[in-house]
């Protein structure tokens, strides 16, 4: 048996945590994660989904604010003696003090193709960047971000459509298979990790909310990207009649117009075309200000938005 601790925060990561508890070659000794943590509207203190799973299963969970100081639960991981640690979106850095615990090492599984995107938020900015590729990395965990040697990856492609949340829950469905190959590779010394190419290092930063504002003297590609890479956090947005519209879908079309960057060229069941810096772009669905999500061509119709009128002002 494979003795494992496994150390993860969000949903994203819930997946790879059944695939664990259920694996006949594993034995799980135990689950870390973050805090509980005030979430939506009413800000109510909420478990982390990773928790939720752990609870409902009597896996022994363990709750940090910053382990790498936490001498309490750094004497209880040893004393567990794991022959890996499995992180994936924890949120934390570990010191060199915890990676130095399990027998064999510590593998995280992060959601690009390293060394590309090494960071924070690998998933939405393959996306905003236009790439065509991505893939899921498990690698050994150093104390440089993102750093260590890889083990196994596989490749993903991104369509031209796909947004951060359908990319995420690829991501989701596909890690539990590759962290478990990984760990009974290096386990039974078959699977040898090989060093990072150090060309091409590319770092995912987290997106702001600023980050949204959609500046349309930019190309209908740029903005369709955009949009799609933000429909979790933070949402692009536009100014119309005053009031702040998140965009949530988007399509690009063959069109063209000679009309200023920014202005509707037609209204139609399809939803508002407005013109860019190169081409015209079709917005499907949005959130106005205070109101649900809804198609483009019944918040045209409710808010008497018309072509030629200007957008983002």
């Amino acid at each position: 048996m494979i003795n494992v601790v496994y150390m993860a925060t969000p949903d994203i990561a819930v997946k790879s945590l059944e695939e664990l508890y259920k694996n006949s070659e594993i034995n799980l000794l135990a689950v870390v994660t973050q805090p509980d943590r005030p979430k939506g509207r009413g800000n109510k203190v909420t478990p982390p989904p990773v928790k939720v799973f752990a609870m409902e299963n009597n896996i022994p969970c363990y709750q940090t604010e910053k382990i790498s100081k936490d001498i309490e639960l750094i004497e209880i991981l040893k004393n567990l003696k794991p022959d890996f640690f499995v992180t994936f979106a924890f949120g934390q850095i570990l010191s060199q003090e915890v990676l130095d615990i399990p027998k064999y090492s510590t593998i995280n599984l992060h959601a690009s193709l390293l060394p590309k995107y090494r960071g924070a938020n690998p998933i939405q900015r393959c996306i905003y960047n236009g790439d065509k590729i991505t893939g899921i990395t498990t690698m050994l965990t150093v104390l440089e971000l993102d750093a260590g040697d890889i083990c196994e990856t596989q490749e993903i492609t991104i369509t031209e459509n796909m947004t951060d949340i359908e990319l995420k829950e690829i991501i989701c469905q596909k890690s539990p298979q590759l962290i478990c190959s990984t760990l009974k590779g290096l386990y039974t010394g078959e699977l040898i990790p090989q060093k990072q190419c150090s060309e091409g290092v590319t770092i995912a930063k987290k997106f702001n909310k600023q980050d949204g504002l959609i500046d349309w003297k930019k190309n209908a590609e740029s903005i369709h990207n955009q949009v799609r890479s933000m429909v979790d956090f933070p949402c692009a947005y536009t100014m119309i009649n005053n009031k702040v519209i998140k965009i949530l879908e988007t399509r690009l079309t063959n069109k063209k117009s000679n009309l200023y960057c920014g202005t509707i060229t037609s209204v139609s069941k399809d939803g508002i075309e407005i013109n860019t810096g190169e081409g015209c772009i079709l917005i499907t669905k949005v959130k106005p200000e205070s109101k649900g999500i809804m198609n483009a061509f019944d918040f045209a119709n409710g808010a008497k938005i018309k072509a030629n009128m200007k957008v983002g002002e």
